[in-house]
C-alpha cells in the first residue's frame, strides 16, 4: 500500500484521548475537528521540561534516494512507547513547496506516520498562511511608507531588502520590479518573493519563548536605512502589534497523533538549508513538559539542521539534548559511493564502503558537540544483509552503535532495539554539551568554525557584498548574533555536485543577510536562493481529488 493507503487504513483516536495521555484536560484543547487541536502555552512547565530527555534525529547528507528522518523520528517514538517510556514526537509542519514539488509530504511514511496525513501535508491549522500574512503585512506597510510623503520615515528604497513570501515553489517570482504603473502605484524598486518557510517571521515563531517575546522579536526586524543612514526596524513602522495579532493562534503548538496513537506535536516549518530547520522552542518545551522523552528532528543533514539546532536553538533556549540518532540508508550510502540512481537497487557492498566517509564525517561532527551518536540504518526491502553488515561493522570499529530498523514496514515494532539503545545512551550521558562556537566571537570566526569544523572546508572566501554586509552588521551592533548558514543540502561543501566526503575545498560567502528579529545572521553560500523552483515533473501533477472529496497522490 502507499503511504496514503496506510494512513487511511487506521482510524485516528479522538484528539481528547491523545491529550489525556499527556494529562491535558479536554477543556484546554482548541480543537480543529476531531483529530487535531492547538495547545495553550500555559501547559509549559520549565521545571518539568528541564528534567525530561531530548533526543535529536538527524541524518547523513541527503540524496535523491531518501533517508527518512521524519519517518525514523515517528517510528522511534512509537518504539519508545512500546518499551514503556512516555514519549512525544515533536516535528515541523510541511511546506506546500516540497509537497507539490519534488520531495512530497513530510508526515512520515509507511507505518510510521502522523495523522491526519492529508491535513498535515496541506493547510493543517493555517499556521503557514498566518506567517505568510504577517510577513506580507510588513512588506505592504514598508511600501505604503515609501509612498506616503506626509507620514514618511524617509526610508531609502534602495536599502530595503524585505521581500514578500508565498508557500509555493515559484522561480518566476525570485526577482522582480514592483511599484510600476505610475505615481499612484507606489515607488518602483527591485524586490521579489521568498518561500514562506524561509521567512524571518517563521524563524521568529520558531525561536520565540511566548507571545510577548514573539511581538518583541517582530519589532526588531531590520527593514533598511533612511536617506540619512539611520536604521529602520519594524517597530518604527508600528508594524509589530498587528503582525503579532495575526500570529496569536499560530504561536500555539498543534497536537496530533502517530498511526499507533502516540502523541505528536507539530509546530513551525523552516527549511534547514536556508533557515534554521527545526520546530519551535515552544513546541519542544511543551513536549518536554508533558512527557519524559521528546524525539525531534532537524532538517536535511547533520551539517545543516543538526548544527543549527545545537548552535542556535539549544543555546538560545537553554536546551541540552541527551542523545543523537543519525539516520543512514544503504541506498544513500551507495549514492555517496558513486552509484547512479538507476543502479541503487543492485547489491553492492563495496559501494556502501565507498560511501561510508560521509557518515563518518557526520559522526565526527556530533562528537564535536560532546554528544554520542547512534546510527539508525533505515532498511529497505532491497537492502542485503551483507550491505547492512558493512555499516554495522564499520560503526563498531569507530566505537559507535549502529542498529538496523524497519519502521516503514513495522512501525514501532521495527525500532525496539534502537529505542533500547537510545535509552541506554541517555542513561550513560554525562550531561555535557559543547557548541561549536561562542556567540560573542567575531562574525568571521563563527563562520570559519562552522565551515572548517562541520563542513571540513579549508577556509572561507568572501565575495560579492559579503564584506560590505560585515561592516553593516558591525555598525548595527549585531556581531554577537549566531550564524545560520544557507548552504546546499546535497554536499558537505557549497557545491552540490561534490558528494561523499569532499576535501580540499573552501566555502564562498557572497552575502550575509541580517535576521535581527529572529536573532541570527544568514551567510549565503554558493548558488543558494530562498525561493525554490518546481522540477520538470512536479508532484502536483500526481495529486487529485474525487467527487467525494478523497485525495490521491500524496506521498
Amino acid at each position: 500500500m502507499t503511504d496514503l493507503d496506510i494512513a487511511r487504513s487506521v482510524t485516528p483516536k479522538p484528539i481528547e484521548e491523545i491529550a489525556a495521555q499527556l494529562g491535558i484536560p479536554e477543556s484546554m484543547l482548541e480543537k480543529y475537528g476531531n483529530d487535531k487541536a492547538k495547545l495553550p502555552l500555559d501547559l509549559i512547565d520549565l521545571d518539568k521540561a528541564s528534567k525530561s530527555k531530548l533526543i535529536l534525529v538527524t541524518a547523513i547528507s541527503p540524496t535523491p534516494a531518501g533517508e527518512g528522518k521524519t519517518t525514523v523520528s515517528i517510528g522511534l517514538t512509537q518504539a519508545m512507547q512500546r518499551i514503556g517510556k512516555k514519549t512525544t514526537v515533536v516535528l515541523r509542519e510541511p511546506s506546500l513547496g516540497p509537497v507539490f514539488g519534488i520531495k512530497g509530504g513530510a508526515a512520515g511514511g509507511g507505518y510510521s506516520q502522523v495523522l491526519p496525513m492529508e491535513s498535515i501535508n496541506l493547510h493543517f491549522t493555517g499556521d503557514f498562511a498566518a506567517v505568510e500574512k504577517a510577513h506580507n503585512l510588513l512588506a505592504a506597510l514598508i511600501d505604503n511608507n515609501l509612498q506616503n510623503k506626509h507620514h514618511s520615515l524617509g526610508i531609502d528604497p534602495r536599502t530595503v531588502l524585505w521581500k514578500r513570501v508565498m508557500d509555493m515553489n515559484d522561480r518566476a517570482l525570485r526577482d522582480m520590479v514592483i511599484g510600476l504603473g505610475g505615481t499612484g502605484s507606489g515607488v518602483p524598486r527591485e524586490s521579489g518573493f521568498d518561500i514562506t518557510a524561509a521567512s524571518e517571521i517563521m524563524a521568529i515563531l520558531c525561536l520565540s519563548n511566548d507571545l510577548a517575546d514573539l511581538k518583541k522579536r517582530l519589532g526588531s526586524i531590520f527593514v533598511g536605512f533612511t536617506h540619512e543612514r539611520k536604521p529602520i526596524y519594524a517597530r518604527d513602522l508600528k508594524a509589530h502589534g498587528a503582525m503579532a495579532a495575526l500570529l496569536k493562534d499560530t504561536v500555539k503548538p498543534n497536537l496530533v497523533q502517530t498511526l499507533e496513537g502516540t502523541p505528536a506535536i507539530i509546530h513551525g516549518g523552516p527549511f534547514a538549508n536556508i533557515a534554521q530547520g527545526t520546530n519551535t522552542v515552544i513546541a519542544t518545551r511543551m513536549g518536554l513538559s508533558l512527557s519524559d522523552y521528546v524525539v525531534t528532528e532537524a532538517g536535511f543533514g547533520c551539517d545543516l539542521g543538526a548544527e543549527k539546532f545545537l548552535d542556535i536553538k539549544c543555546v538560545s533556549a537553554g536546551l541540552k539534548p541527551s542523545a543523537v540518532t543519525i539516520v543512514a540508508t544503504i541506498r544513500a550510502l551507495k549514492y555517496h559511493g558513486g552509484v547512479g540512481l538507476k543502479d541503487l537497487l543492485q547489491a553492492d557492498p563495496e559501494a556502501v564502503k565507498r560511501g561510508l566517509p560521509n557518515l563518518e564525517k557526520h559522526l565526527e561532527n556530533v562528537k564535536q558537540f560532546s554528544l554520542t551518536p547512534i546510527v539508525a540504518v533505515n532498511r529497505f526491502t532491497s537492502d542485503t544483509d551483507e550491505e547492512v553488515a558493512v555499516v554495522v561493522a564499520r560503526c563498531k570499529e569507530l566505537g559507535v552503535t549502529a542498529i538496523p530498523i524497519t519502521i516503514w514496514a513495522d512501525g514501532g515494532a521495527g525500532a525496539i532495539e534502537l529505542a533500547e539503545a537510545v535509552v541506554q545512551a541517555i542513561e550513560d550521558h554525562d550531561g555535557s554539551f559543547t557548541p561549536i562556537y561562542d556567540w560573542n566571537s567575531p562574525v568571521k570566526d563563527k563562520i570559519e568554525a562552522i565551515a572548517t569544523k562541520i563542513y571540513g572546508a579549508d577556509g572561507v572566501d568572501y565575495v560579492g557584498t559579503a564584506n560590505r554586509d560585515l561592516r553593516r552588521i558591525a555598525n548595527l551592533g549585531l556581531e554577537h548574533l549566531p550564524i545560520c548558514i544557507a548552504k546546499t543540502q546535497k554536499s558537505l561543501s557549497d557545491d552540490p555536485k561534490r558528494i561523499g566526503r569532499p576535501t580540499g575545498f573552501r566555502i564562498t560567502v557572497r552575502e550575509i543577510e541580517i535576521a535581527a528579529g529572529a536573532g541570527f545572521l544568514v551567510p549565503i553560500t554558493g548558488n543558494m536562493m530562498r525561493m525554490p523552483g518546481l522540477p520538470s515533473v512536479p508532484a502536483a501533477e500526481l495529486i487529485d481529488i474525487d467527487d467525494d472529496g478523497n485525495i490521491t497522490g500524496l506521498f
